[in-house]
């Protein structure tokens, strides 16, 4: 995972949450977020699919546990997209 990914996604994850970018690290979690509810997490989820260009699958959103994750799974989803899959 690139800096870059992490770094993007707490941009995008501190404008769903409405909390500065700052302010989201990558152990950050609805634990740690307190806007960080189920209907911010379809938000962020969706965000994520318009920013990137990717889809996610049930399974993937339900593993995006905090921000680290988050990027991890992005990560993955531009690596398959750009090997063509």
């Amino acid at each position: 995972m690139s800096d870059t990914v992490l770094d993007d996604v707490r941009r995008t994850a501190g404008d769903v949450f409405g909390v500065p970018a700052d302010q989201v690290s990558a152990s950050s979690s609805r634990d740690t977020i307190a806007s960080w509810d189920s209907l911010a997490h379809v938000n962020l989820v969706l965000a994520l699919e318009q920013q990137f260009g990717v889809q996610f699958l049930p399974e993937e959103m339900m593993e995006m546990l905090n921000i680290e994750l988050v990027a991890m799974i992005v990560s993955e989803k531009l690596a398959q997209k750009a090997a063509g899959g």
